[in-house]
């Protein structure tokens, strides 16, 4: 679609001369204006103008609707929205929604109040300029403020893209982040099991102001093991309590839910004994021939609790020894994250050119890490997600 699209130094005059006097308007203004300004700075022009936000002016006028973003809100008001995510599309949406906004706007208050002169913006001047020395790759950011003290750490897939949300972002701990970053500093990893790894790491040993949720445990749900008086092997998901140690761990109830439910279907296991159901009876499952009767005695325990074991055997990393080989930094080279004896104790780069069969290369490589519980279930989360990574057992 851009293949034979005119570039920007070639429509920059004409863009000028239509918004001469005008005021800019958008939906999520600073995210767009940011952009046009950005372009002419490379033109070595100042671009400015005014500008008003239809998404600030929806939240005053519209009250209580479940989104106000630009595709749901449109929707929610019967606002007809064609071709999402292209200019016309969008920016016609945008013109209907603000007629609304308009007509809505009888006192003529708000829309006064919220017309915004970005020349009086509280963004720092050199947000622009840290965003311009940032990559589009995956990897851990640190954002510093004026004494280079590091006030937050973060992770993405795109690190440009993500510094850009917080340096555009309009809660709370973004404004606080525009205010008080003086500089950002990244480290590219490639993987991003690499990256959720160091993350947790670094934000534990650097403590950073911003960073409050990620200082204690981010898994607080856990899938518990335990045999009813009839010999079945039982799951169940609860809160972690000190003394009781989970199979594995969940950010939330949600996640967990999911994946009991996942293994339940995989496996043929009864949604009675893995605390889903709640009977004194058969289970669901059981009535619809997908359960073989263990919540009702039918099944036999041992015949019952192998498929148990089945489901469950690569959640626990008791006594294993295995290297997960992922995406490196460039095309000549793969990551890896070493398991020994259950513990996490590392990760490491190593060149594609070099065929990696013994597992004592890794380890005159590795950069060591702390195992704790955190990393464990951030080990076995992206496990569970993850497709087509190599697995060397050893």
């Amino acid at each position: 679609m851009l293949r034979n699209a005119p570039k920007f130094h070639e429509v920059a005059k004409r863009i000028l001369e239509i918004t001469e006097d005008t005021i800019f308007v958008a939906h999520n203004t600073s995210f767009d204006y940011r952009i046009l300004k950005t372009e002419y700075n490379r033109l070595g022009y100042n671009f400015r103008r005014n500008t008003l936000c239809t998404l600030d002016l929806s939240k005053k006028l519209i009250l209580d609707m479940n989104s106000y973003s630009l595709g749901k809100l449109t929707k929610q008001l019967g606002i007809p929205l064609t071709q999402r995510h292209r200019a016309s599309g969008d920016a016609l949406a945008t013109v209907k929604l603000f007629k609304l906004l308009l007509d809505k706007d009888l006192d003529k208050n708000i829309i006064i109040n919220n017309i915004k002169n970005t020349s009086k913006s509280n963004l720092p001047k050199n947000l622009t300029e840290i965003l311009d020395d940032l990559p589009f790759s995956t990897g851990i950011y640190y954002m510093h403020d004026k004494n280079s003290e590091i006030i937050y750490i973060g992770k993405s897939k795109n690190i440009k893209k993500r510094v850009n949300q917080h340096f555009t972002g309009k809660d709370r701990k973004s404004q606080k982040l525009q205010i008080n970053t003086s500089s950002v500093s990244y480290d590219e990893t490639g993987s991003e099991l690499i990256a959720l790894l160091k993350e947790s790491n670094q934000v534990k040993l650097h403590k950073p102001i911003f960073n409050r949720k990620l200082r204690k445990t981010i898994y607080p749900y856990g899938l518990f093991k335990s045999i009813d008086k009839n010999n079945y092997i039982n799951l169940s998901i609860s809160k972690i309590i000190s003394g009781k140690d989970p199979l594995t761990t969940f950010k939330n109830m949600n996640n967990a839910l999911s994946f009991l439910n996942k293994i339940i279907n995989k496996n043929d296991l009864c949604q009675k004994l893995c605390g889903v159901y709640k009977s004194n009876n058969n289970c669901f499952r059981y009535s619809i021939n997908e359960c073989y009767g263990a919540c009702i005695n039918i099944e036999k325990p041992d015949q019952y609790n192998e498929r148990i074991h089945k489901a469950i055997k690569y959640l626990n990393f008791e006594n294993k020894n295995f290297a997960i080989i992922d995406k490196g930094r460039n095309i000549d080279e793969s990551s890896f994250v070493l398991v020994e004896n259950g513990l996490f104790i590392g990760l490491g780069y190593f060149n594609l050119n070099f065929q990696i069969n013994n597992i004592k290369v890794l380890k005159k490589i590795i950069i060591s890490m702390e195992h704790n519980k955190d990393n464990q279930q951030i080990i076995q989360s992206f496990l569970r997600k993850a497709k087509g990574i190599k697995i060397l057992n050893y």
